[in-house]
């Protein structure tokens, strides 16, 4: 994890301990030094399953930055009495990397989401940000990695976002991110967002810290994954007791 800044235990989870812009700044500045990093966005689900995966643990722990992508983190955090400064989400850090790179013609590679996302996402990049490079792209449904991983060596992106959902993409990032000097992150769902196909919550929803439930009313089959969030607040609480 990078020493340039403090960090916070959740339940296990290093937290860095950083805003969205102190991030930004950092990231603009390791990249333009051709510096290798790894970033994960973490949520309460995230925090959840790395306690039960000792390998995935050891990955978000070493990762040169972890933020709290998710109110739950920021609440945990509180009631621990170890608060963080803000919530710092992987779409909203996607979009300024994205205006970044465009601003600076850096090169991105670009994997995962189905053939069909990924296709539109293209289309919207060249759209909306023409200077950007596109280094390559590839669906996330690949068998073959030593081909992929060949490519992102091949094209020496700057940027390489990986959208293959937790806890693949952060197995992934982790084995392979010497293959290119760039910085890594997982994204998550989010090339369904930039790619028109799934909706982000209105602002409204957003700022009272409720998306969540805006995605739930999206998609009622979440449901199951949405569990997490009490399972998660339990376990601060029986920490906090636990410390005090």
């Amino acid at each position: 994890m990078s020493q340039l800044f403090s960090h916070i235990n959740i339940l296990g989870t290093n937290f860095t301990k950083i805003t969205n812009q102190e991030l930004l700044n950092q990231l603009k500045k390791d990249s333009m030094l051709h510096e290798n990093r790894f970033v994960v966005t973490a949520n309460p689900e995230i925090v959840l399953f790395a306690r039960q995966n000792k390998k995935y643990a050891s990955i978000l722990n070493t990762a040169d930055y972890t933020t709290a992508d998710g109110i739950g983190i920021i609440k945990g955090a509180k009631i621990l009495g170890r608060p963080l400064p803000e919530r710092v989400t992987g779409y909203d850090t996607l979009l300024s990397l994205l205006k970044f790179a465009n601003e600076q013609k850096k090169r991105v590679f670009f994997l995962g989401a189905k053939p069909s996302v990924i296709n539109k996402l293209i289309d919207r990049i060249k759209q909306n940000y023409p200077n950007l490079i596109i280094a390559g792209h590839h669906d996330g449904y690949f068998k073959d990695e030593a081909s992929i991983v060949q490519k992102i060596k091949q094209t020496s992106p700057d940027f390489v976002f990986v959208a293959l959902g937790f806890p693949k993409q952060e197995f992934f990032i982790n084995q392979y991110r010497q293959s290119s000097q760039a910085i890594w992150m997982g994204v998550g769902g989010s090339f369904d967002v930039l790619a028109g196909i799934t909706k982000r919550a209105p602002l409204f929803w957003q700022k009272h810290h409720i998306e969540w439930l805006y995605r739930l009313l999206q998609e009622p089959s979440r449901f199951g994954r949405m569990l997490a969030l009490p399972k998660y607040l339990l376990l601060i609480f029986r920490a906090k007791i636990m410390h005090n």
